[in-house]
């Protein structure tokens, strides 16, 4: 049994738009394909904050308030390593921890990120299938005028202030999709690649690095929807500094903006009902746009929007 439906997504736009497609499709319909750019080692523990939200998003686990780690959280070990004189400028919530110990014990014994996140989910109750994009390491590095960042330095130690003059994926080129990922979609009953309302540049540029995948969808999409879900609204990024990242690396900062990014790799790109005026651009750019309320803070917009596409899927392919 192959999955309907790849979702490829990242951070917290992908992990709600996760959450709805998780709600309005079986298990076994579903395949959600997880960014691992963020990955990193911290006090020598393994951390995957894209895979780590999704799964706590799915599982009902998440501080909503937040967008990452889990809800009703408590910070004694992370207060403690401060006070040894340990770092503290990346804070690990002490259920959170118990995580990163459980996939670096796991990872040191061999498993794959791919079995370990399995593992993870099993045990937190999600029966959906949840996978990083590949089991090698891809590290997403963000270059300024003055230095090369690593991700979470750029993200999180300096809160996305940097100019950003270039994204580089390291090791995407030499990795591999997942096998699950792959069979998925070189699936004949596959009806759709969904991109979520990620940050095309932080959470979807290290999955389309691989070389694998973005000649698997220039391939896909002519034969099957590929809908990505802009994280733009009116100029501005839903969450995060999409729109940020935009302006510096020479894009208009717009939907329109984000369909250029995603030129020949997708069919379709879904905008907000604010930004239809661009509609008629993006279509010049070879790909059909579909307007609609993309701003997806609950668990029912979440839904309400997974079967909005579902349904645009399903007319496609009656078409």
């Amino acid at each position: 049994m192959f999955p309907r439906i790849v979702l490829f997504c990242g951070g917290v736009g992908g992990a709600r738009m996760a959450n709805g497609f998780a709600a309005a499709m079986a298990p076994q319909d579903l395949q959600i394909a997880v960014n691992v750019g963020d990955d990193f080692v911290f006090c020598g523990l393994n951390v995957s904050p894209d895979l780590d939200t999704v799964m706590y998003t799915l599982a009902g686990l998440n501080d909503t308030q937040r967008g990452w780690g889990f809800r009703d959280e408590t910070w004694i070990a992370s207060r403690r390593t401060a006070q040894l004189g340990g770092p503290a400028w990346f804070q690990l919530g002490d259920r959170d921890l118990a995580t990163h110990l459980t996939r670096t014990a796991q990872l040191a014994e061999g498993k794959s990120l791919s079995a370990v996140t399995a593992s993870l989910c099993s045990a937190v109750g999600i029966q959906h299938s949840i996978v990083p994009v590949s089991d090698q390491p891809i590290r997403t590095r963000i270059r300024t005028a003055d230095t090369l960042l690593d991700f979470q330095d750029y993200f999180v130690r300096q809160k996305a202030e940097p100019v950003a003059s270039q994204i580089l994926y390291s090791g995407a080129s030499e990795a591999n999709l997942v096998n699950a990922v792959r069979l998925a979609l070189d699936n004949t009953h596959l009806q759709a690649v969904i991109i979520a309302p990620s940050n095309p540049w932080l959470s979807i540029g290290p999955m389309l690095a691989i070389p694998e995948l973005k000649t698997t969808l220039q391939r896909l999409r002519a034969r099957t929807p590929v809908i990505a879900i802009s994280p733009i609204i009116a100029g501005q990024a839903i969450k995060g500094p999409a729109a940020k990242l935009l302006g510096e690396l020479g894009h208009e900062v717009s939907a329109f903006g984000v369909a250029e990014y995603y030129k020949g790799l997708i069919t379709h790109l879904v905008i907000d009902n604010g930004d239809a005026h661009l509609a008629e651009r993006i279509r010049g750019l070879g790909m059909q746009v579909h307007c609609t309320d993309i701003l997806i803070p609950t668990p029912a917009e979440q839904t309400r929007l997974a079967q909005e596409l579902l349904a645009l899927v399903s007319s496609t392919a009656t078409a």
